[in-house]
C-alpha cells in the first residue's frame, strides 16, 4: 500500500497548530508504516520542509497549498498511483482522484470567529471568509473525501450535530509536544508555587487576553508572561489595561526551549479564551506537570479533565482566586496529579496508529508500484 501524507503545512520557522499537528504526526506514524510494510511519501512544496521530515523520508514536491492549482491537485497525485492521501487540512481538491482520500477538519471555529489566519494573502483571505458563511463548501469540500478525520471528540460531537458531512468521522487526537525533553538537566522542577502567569495563544479578540491582564491587578508579586508575536496596535491596546503596579511582560515570540523554560518557572499557565479548538498549550503544560486556569469550555474539559481550575472567563477576580489558591501545597500538587494523568492519554503514537487503522481500512495494496518520490 502506498500511502501520501500532505506536509506542506509545515512551516519552516514558528510552528502554528497545524504546523506542529503535521510534524508531531508524520514523525510518530513514519516508524509505524514501515513496521506495516506501508510505503509512506510526504509530499511538500518548499524543499526546506525536508529537515522537518523523518529521517530518510521519501518526498514528493508540488505546489504550495495556497496555489490556485490547489482545487486539481488530485490530476498532479494520480500520475503517483497513491492508494490513499491523508491531508492534516481539508484545502486539497478531490475532483478527478484516483486513491482514496482521508481529509482533516481541526474544528469549527471559523464559523464563530471568521477572521481567516494573519499570515495568508489578501486575496486567500477574502475566500476563506466566503467560505465559512455557510456551511454549504464545507460539506461540499469534505463530502469529497472518503473519511473525515478530526483533533477531538468535542470536534467530532460539534460536526454531527450540524451534520457537517456524510462521510464517516475518525478522532485522530492532537497530543502535546515532550517539552521536558528541551529543558537543560538542571532545569528547576515545576510545580512550585505559581510566581509566574503564562499565556501562550494569539491576541485575537476571542481569546480575551485582557481578563488575564486585568487579573493581574489582583495578583502582586506575579509576572504575567504574554509569549506570542503580537502587533504594536494590540500591544498598545493590552498595554493600556495593565493595571498600576502590575507586572506584565511581551516577549512577541518565544522558541519552544524558552517557552519550557518559563513554564518550568514555578509558573501557571492561563487562558481565558472565549472559544477554543483545541488548546494545545494546555496540554503541554499539562504534560509538563505545571498547573492550569482556564475557561470553562467544553473542549478544555475533555483536554484536562479534573485537572485544571476552571473559571468565568469574564471575571478578573475569579482568575486571580484561581491562581491564588495554588499556592496551597496540597491543592496545587493533587491538581497537577489530575492534570498529568488525564493528558497521558493523548500520545502522537496513539493518534499515529489510529490513522494507520483508517488508512488499511480504505485500500488494500496494489502490486508493482516504483518508487514516486526522492530522498
Amino acid at each position: 500500500m502506498r500511502l501520501f501524507f500532505d506536509a506542506r503545512y509545515i512551516r519552516t520557522d514558528f510552528h502554528d497548530g497545524i504546523s506542529r499537528y503535521s510534524q508531531e504526526l508524520a514523525h510518530a506514524l513514519a516508524p509505524l508504516a514501515a513496521e506495516a510494510g506501508i510505503d509512506l511519501v510526504f509530499v511538500i512544496h518548499d524543499t526546506a520542509q525536508i529537515a522537518r521530515l523523518p529521517a530518510d523520508a521519501v518526498h514528493l514536491g508540488i505546489h504550495a497549498p495556497t496555489s490556485a492549482k490547489e482545487p486539481f491537485t488530485p490530476f498532479v497525485l494520480n500520475r503517483y498511483e497513491p492508494d490513499v492521501v491523508f491531508s492534516p487540512l481539508q484545502t486539497m481538491g478531490s475532483l478527478g482522484r484516483r486513491y482514496r482520500l482521508i481529509l482533516t477538519l481541526h474544528d469549527m471555529i471559523y464559523y464563530r470567529h471568521r477572521t481567516p489566519p494573519r499570515n495568508l494573502g489578501a486575496g486567500v483571505r477574502a475566500l476563506w471568509r466566503l467560505f465559512h458563511l455557510s456551511y454549504v463548501p464545507q460539506r461540499l469540500t469534505l463530502d469529497g473525501a472518503d473519511v473525515v478525520a478530526t483533533v477531538s471528540e468535542t470536534s467530532r460531537r460539534q460536526f454531527r450535530a450540524v451534520r457537517l458531512t456524510k462521510r464517516p468521522i475518525v478522532v485522530v487526537p492532537n497530543a502535546p509536544q515532550r517539552l521536558a525533553d528541551l529543558l537543560p538537566a538542571d532545569a528547576p522542577v515545576p510545580g512550585g508555587p505559581p510566581r509566574n502567569v503564562v499565556y501562550m495563544g494569539s491576541f485575537m479578540g476571542y481569546k480575551n487576553v485582557e481578563t488575564l491582564v486585568r487579573a493581574m491587578g489582583m495578583l502582586p508579586g506575579r509576572t504575567l508572561h504574554l509569549l506570542s508575536r503580537i502587533s504594536p496596535a494590540r500591544r498598545a491596546e493590552l498595554s493600556a489595561l495593565v493595571p498600576e503596579g502590575a507586572d506584565v511582560v511581551f516577549h512577541d515570540g518565544v522558541s519552544d526551549a524558552e517557552y519550557a523554560a518559563l513554564l518550568a518557572d514555578d509558573a501557571v499557565l492561563a487562558s481565558t479564551s472565549l472559544d477554543e479548538g483545541y488548546g494545545l498549550p494546555l496540554a503541554e503544560a499539562l504534560a509538563l506537570g505545571v498547573p492550569v486556569v482556564v475557561s470553562d469550555l467544553e473542549i478544555f474539559h475533555e483536554v484536562a479533565g479534573a485537572g485544571a481550575r476552571y473559571v468565568d472567563p469574564m471575571d478578573p477576580a475569579a482568575v486571580a482566586d484561581a491562581v491564588r489558591s495554588l499556592d496551597d501545597d496540597a491543592e496545587r500538587e493533587a491538581l497537577i496529579a489530575e492534570g498529568v494523568a488525564h493528558v497521558s492519554r493523548f500520545r502522537w503514537r496513539a493518534s499515529a496508529q489510529t490513522l494507520l487503522d483508517a488508512v488499511r481500512e480504505l485500500a488494500p495494496r496494489p502490486p508493482g508500484r516504483s518508487s514516486p518520490g526522492g530522498r
